[in-house]
């Protein structure tokens, strides 16, 4: 989009705006952007070319999307307004932080303790760990639906000396389950679970813990677009660990303060402020250069390699494709996770997708699935670049084409 085509899409935004009696401040809080974001937008500084973007601000003025962007295709338009809904594999998941999660325990004693050691639950928790690495969320979503009650229950009626242990356990649990409802757009549920593992690790005296769920939390209120909360979360927790942090020199601690400067800027890089995300990101990489090594404390996997990779997906957030796609192809993510090099390679799909490279943007999804396939067929931003290939692809669309885009229900 050249210099003179934003200003002329920046003066549409502005009259429609001015047209429905909203302010810039309003219409940017109803769309989940910050107002100078909105403002760059109207003035032609903020380029959008990104098919969400120019939805989210069509929804938020009430019109389609080819009244902001006449030269969008309506066949694309109308696909993605008609999505279906996919069916969710924590549906289960959900259910169980519903209520109280153990309400006879209320109504009187129920026996001594657990019926298994604290050694045999924490087995069990680094397996729902093991299973939200892998994206394995019906798996994981029947595992914790026993499990959850155990640990609470025996939370509420072990011996004095074993609750600590037992409520370190229940924090991992639900960090585990606040992650998982956050990779398939669980948000709000991520929310309770987060807040369930902030309250578990307080209870446990790990102050890192409770950083951790804070953690969890900020990546739950940038789902909800919630970025402002997103960023008091981070930002109030990283106050609190540069004190914390300040005569120490603990690893663990590195971890989880660099982990919460990737949220930070996340959280800024959705609400369009670049160079505020950018300024987190670098803080983020003076943390993993201090560490110097790559770690898996409190299940963050936070060090240079995972900066590395968060740094291409801030670059695909922030529309600075070319970016994404050089630093993405330069990383050696061999050592970490499953999940962590699915979402590399996804985000190199969505890069190249952007800078219209078709075939590397497909090779680099099939790849994707081959290591995750229930990232690729859960994330919406995967499923959305796989429906903009096919789309692109039209009748030429080929098999492999096709069948990721059936498997992913992400057809045109």
């Amino acid at each position: 989009m050249s210099s003179e085509e934003r200003r002329a899409f920046g003066g549409r935004i502005a009259h429609l705006r001015e047209q429905r009696g909203f302010t810039q401040k309003e219409l940017a809080a109803e769309i989940g952007r910050t107002a100078s974001w909105l403002s760059q937008v109207e003035r032609g500084v903020q380029p959008v070319n990104r098919i969400d973007v120019l939805r989210m601000l069509a929804n938020g003025l009430g019109v389609s999307v080819q009244e902001i962007r006449p030269d969008a295709p309506a066949e694309r338009i109308a696909v993605e307004r008609t999505a279906p809904e996919r069916s969710n594999d924590l549906d289960q998941a959900r259910l169980l932080i519903s209520g109280h999660p153990v309400p006879e325990v209320l109504l009187g004693p129920t026996g001594a303790g657990t019926s298994a050691s604290v050694d045999q639950l924490s087995v069990a928790v680094d397996h729902v760990w093991e299973l939200t690495h892998a994206n394995r969320f019906a798996e994981l979503s029947a595992e914790l639906g026993p499990l959850v009650p155990r640990i609470e229950r025996a939370m509420r009626t072990a011996a004095a000396d074993q609750r600590p242990a037992l409520a370190s356990l229940l924090a991992r649990t639900y960090q585990a389950l606040a992650a998982a409802f956050v990779r398939q757009g669980e948000a709000d549920a991520a929310w309770v679970a987060a807040d369930r593992a902030i309250r578990s690790a307080e209870e446990c005296g790990q102050p890192l813990e409770v950083f951790a769920g804070v953690f969890r939390l900020s990546q739950a209120f940038v789902r909800l677009k919630r970025f402002d909360q997103a960023e008091h979360g981070a930002t109030t927790a990283l106050n609190a660990l540069e004190r914390y942090a300040a005569d120490r020199d603990e690893p663990e601690a590195h971890s989880v303060t660099g982990a919460l400067f990737l949220a930070l800027a996340l959280a800024h890089a959705r609400a369009g402020e670049r160079a505020k995300a950018r300024a987190a990101l670098d803080e983020a990489k003076r943390v993993a250069d201090r560490l110097g090594e790559d770690r898996n404390d409190y299940n963050l996997e936070f060090g240079p390699t995972n900066v590395e990779i968060q740094a291409v997906s801030l670059a695909v957030e922030l529309g600075d494709a070319g970016e994404a796609i050089d630093r993405g192809t330069r990383i050696d993510a061999s050592e970490l996770s499953n999940e962590r090099r699915a979402r590399l390679l996804m985000d190199l799909g969505r890069a190249y997708t952007q800078r219209k490279q078709f075939g590397e943007a497909q090779a680099a999804l099939l790849q994707a699935e081959e290591l995750s396939p229930e990232l690729i067929r859960t994330h919406l931003a995967a499923r959305e670049t796989i429906r903009d290939l096919t789309l692109a692809a039209g009748r030429s669309a080929g098999p492999d084409l096709r069948g990721l885009a059936s498997r992913a229900d992400a057809q045109p």
